[in-house]
């Protein structure tokens, strides 16, 4: 395949790819610890701790860090299988925009869930 059709194929993604899903990977691995070790000081987890941790700007940025990094390693994987197995153009690119609306939303709901009146 020459250059110019792998660029029109979307090929170029590889390299790019493959570390965004080992950073998130390792944002949402550390993540993971830290409400693992919340868990284990405190003997379990509560309503109480729960409220006592987002209470805290940190833990709700270091949440929001896991829902981002959660957010773009879904989209590298969706986004490589439909153009793996999607071969219709106007197909592809319109369950990609529909996948990106979602995250957008999800995104969007994550940030009312954590600074959001309640």
């Amino acid at each position: 395949m020459n250059p110019a059709a792998r660029e029109e194929a979307g090929a170029h993604y590889g390299w790019r790819d493959w570390l965004s899903q080992r950073i998130t990977a390792v944002v949402m691995a550390l993540y993971t610890l830290l409400v693992l070790g919340v868990v284990m000081w405190h003997g379990g987890l509560d309503y109480a701790v729960w409220k006592a941790l987002f209470a805290s700007h940190a833990f709700r940025l270091a949440t929001f860090l896991f829902v981002v990094s959660l957010l773009l390693h879904a989209w590298v994987g969706v986004r490589n299988i439909l153009m793996d197995y999607v071969k219709p153009t106007a197909l592809r690119l319109t369950l990609q925009v529909g996948v990106i609306c979602m995250l957008i939303a999800y995104a969007g709901w994550t940030i009312e869930i954590l600074w959001g009146s309640a």
